[in-house]
């Protein structure tokens, strides 16, 4: 994984542009908040092409970060939010839409999980099968591809809200001490898991479901403890400082299930479109599908939204009913 490095820095450059630079987002009459992830991706450009096709509102899918998006949902600068996974993101979901009310949650979720994967090489011929085997040094020197003596592993891209709670559980855990944690875009991170199981080398890796990656390859979900609500207590970046040292999770992730979120002023503001966003559901199987094709056939978002919706017009018509 040597070479993701090398890659990261001009990605890294790109991501920490100001999400509201883009030339059309002044135009459109709503903002949808688009994540740096496929299916959130397709999800934004769906949601955008569906609105435009039933209420005739034009939309842009503005890329930006979780947090930038729940304030902009607050503020009123942002309209829409396609993917918000729970619980990752418990603690916004409380500060905005529970006490706040400025944000809604659509009760229709589609259901996920998340933890840490390796490929068949790493589970088979290296022995890591269980997070335990993450803290040892003779099995994740494997890992290692760059000669400095630990290990390499993503953990996700730097704005999602996942990529921090797991380097609270790799803190958690004490694998950290041996492994560099790796934070960069999900192509990137998914380019390394490609080459890994083109060339049979032992990779490790932050995994969530619904994803195409497990349509891809023989990928194996490494074994942790079971959930423990006692035992996981995260703090966000943006309430504390030192929300590393204060958090701990050395368990696995409670299952989850992921939302579509809006400013609760579009109830005023395009009430029809309000309720649609509430009636909007996808199966786990077309999250991979998303997935699949804008991440291994490389197809835009936009292109790919546009043939969605014609190919579901009437499900999509059915959402849109008053």
């Amino acid at each position: 994984m040597g070479h993701i490095l090398r890659l990261l820095c001009p990605v890294a450059f790109a991501v920490s542009l100001s999400p509201f630079t883009d030339t059309g987002a002044q135009a459109a009459d709503l903002v949808i908040a688009m994540p740096n992830w496929s299916s959130g991706r397709a999800t934004a450009h769906i949601l955008k092409v569906a609105i435009d096709k039933e209420f005739g509102v034009a939309a842009d899918a503005v890329e930006m970060g979780t947090l930038i998006a729940f304030a902009g949902l607050d503020s009123g600068k942002v309209d829409i939010h396609p993917e918000v996974w729970l619980p990752n993101l418990d603690n916004l979901v409380t500060r905005y839409v529970t006490d706040a009310g400025t944000v809604a949650i659509s009760p229709m979720g589609v259901p996920a999980w998340q933890g840490i994967c390796a490929t068949r090489v790493a589970a088979d011929t290296y022995g890591i099968k269980d997070i335990s085997d993450l803290n040892d040094p003779q099995k994740t020197a494997a890992l290692d591809t760059d000669g400095d003596g630990r290990g390499e592993m993503w953990i996700g891209a730097q704005t999602w809200s996942s990529t921090g709670i797991e380097r609270v559980r790799a803190n958690s855990y004490g694998y950290s001490k041996d492994l560099m944690l790796l934070e960069m875009p999900e192509d990137v991170g998914m380019a390394a898991v490609d080459a890994a199981q083109a060339t049979d080398q032992p990779l490790v890796f932050a995994c969530y479901a619904p994803h195409a990656v497990f349509e891809l390859h023989d990928i194996v979900r490494l074994t942790e403890p079971l959930y423990d609500p006692a035992k996981w207590n995260i703090v966000l970046p943006s309430d504390d400082p030192a929300w590393l040292s204060k958090s701990s999770a050395p368990v696995g992730w409670d299952s989850a299930n992921y939302h579509i979120a809006y400013a609760t002023s579009l109830r005023a503001r395009h009430p029809r479109i309000a309720a649609f966003l509430e009636r909007v559901t996808f199966e786990p199987d077309e999250a991979i599908a998303m997935s699949y094709a804008l991440q291994v056939e490389r197809r835009g978002p936009q292109e790919f939204a546009e043939e969605w919706v014609a190919r579901n017009a009437e499900r999509v018509e059915a959402w849109a009913k008053p």
